[in-house]
C-alpha cells in the first residue's frame, strides 16, 4: 500500500483526497501534526522555515510514507535535502477573497470594522485599501475563521479563494482585486514532494503535473528566493502563464510605506529567471529595506 503523508487539518485532508482521486489508486494516509498546528501565535512570531510542512516531510524522509501532500506556499524554496518537489498539479485559482456577513466587497465594510488576518501581507493590503479598518491577528482552520464571522465576532476575514473551494464552504465572499491584493508565491497550487531516488513514486505524480502550474510555481518561488520572503517579510507574487508567455508581477509590503512592485514578461521556459529578474528590480527600488524594516518590528512585537 502506498503511503501519503498529509496534516490532518481539513484542508489538508481534502486537497490529498483531491490528489488521491486524481492519481485512481489506493493509498494510507499518513496523518501528521506540525508545529504550525500546535503553536497559537501569530505566523510572523514563529521565525522558523516550515512550520506547516517540517513534519510531515520528515516523515517521507523517514520512510514512514512515499510522497506528501502540501499547500505549495508553505513549503520553503530550498526543499530538504533527499526529498525532492516531484510534481504540481493543476493550480486552483490562486487570488484572496474576502468572507463577510454580506459578502461584499472591502469597500462594503463599515468604517472600524475588523478583518482577521494571520498573514502581514494581507494585513499590508486591506490596511492600504482602507486605513480605517480594524485588522486583527487570527489562527485557526479555513473552518474556524469563516465561523468567526458568521457568529458576529469579527466582520470579515482574508482567506485564499483555493482553500475555500477545496473544503465546499458554504461562505459568502467577494474576490480580491489581484491588483491590490496580490496573493503569497504559490497560493493555490499543490507540492507533492517524495524522496528524490524513489523513481517509481516520481514517475506517479508525474502522471498529474500541469506544466504551466509548474511555470509559475517556478517563477513565484524563484523571486520569493531571492527576496528571502516569508511570514516575517510579506511579498505578494502572481505569475500567469498563457500560451508560450509568461508575466509576472509582485509587490513587497512595507510597515507604514508604500509598496515596492515590480513586473515581468517573457517566454514560459524562462519562467524561473523572470521571476529573479523581477526580485532583483525590487531589491533596486529598496525591497531589502523593507525587508529589515520588518524583521526589527516582528523582534520588538516579540520582545514585548
Amino acid at each position: 500500500m502506498i503511503r501519503v503523508a498529509t496534516r490532518a487539518s481539513p484542508l489538508s485532508l481534502a486537497q490529498t483526497q483531491g490528489v488521491l482521486d486524481a492519481l485512481g489508486r489506493s493509498f494510507e494516509i499518513v496523518r501528521v501534526t506540525t508545529r504550525g498546528d500546535t503553536d497559537a501565535r501569530p505566523l510572523f512570531a514563529m521565525d522558523q522555515k516550515g512550520i506547516f510542512e517540517r513534519e510531515v516531510d520528515a516523515a517521507v524522509a523517514s520512510g514512514r510514507a512515499d510522497f506528501a501532500v502540501h499547500s505549495l506556499k508553505d513549503v520553503p524554496t530550498d526543499v530538504p535535502g533527499g526529498l525532492e518537489l516531484a510534481s504540481v498539479p493543476r493550480r486552483e485559482d490562486p487570488r484572496d477573497v474576502l468572507v463577510s456577513a454580506g459578502g461584499g466587497g472591502i469597500e462594503s465594510l463599515e468604517g472600524g470594522a475588523t478583518v482577521g488576518t494571520s498573514s502581514l501581507r494581507r494585513a499590508s493590503q486591506v490596511r492600504a485599501a482602507r486605513p480605517d479598518l480594524r485588522v486583527v491577528p487570527v489562527r485557526g482552520n479555513v473552518g474556524t475563521r469563516v465561523g468567526r464571522v458568521r457568529s458576529g465576532e469579527l466582520d470579515a476575514v482574508v482567506l485564499a479563494r483555493a482553500g475555500v473551494s477545496r473544503l465546499g464552504l458554504e461562505a459568502r465572499y467577494s474576490i480580491l482585486p489581484e491588483e491590490e491584493f496580490l496573493p503569497s508565491p504559490g497560493q493555490g497550487a499543490l507540492a507533492l514532494v517524495c524522496r528524490a531516488g524513489d523513481a517509481e513514486t516520481k514517475n506517479m505524480l508525474a502522471g498529474i503535473e500541469d506544466a504551466g502550474s509548474r511555470a509559475e510555481a517556478d517563477a513565484e518561488r524563484a523571486l520569493s528566493s531571492r527576496l528571502e520572503s516569508g511570514c516575517r517579510f510579506p511579498v505578494g507574487a502572481l505569475a500567469r502563464a498563457s500560451g508560450g508567455t509568461m508575466t509576472v508581477s509582485a509587490a513587497a509590503f512595507g510597515s507604514g510605506s508604500a509598496p515596492v512592485c515590480a513586473s515581468r514578461s517573457g517566454p514560459v521556459g524562462e519562467a524561473a529567471e523572470l521571476g529573479r529578474m523581477a526580485a532583483s528590480d525590487m531589491l533596486e527600488r529598496g525591497a531589502d529595506r523593507l525587508a529589515l524594516n520588518w524583521r526589527a518590528e516582528v523582534d520588538r512585537w516579540n520582545a514585548r
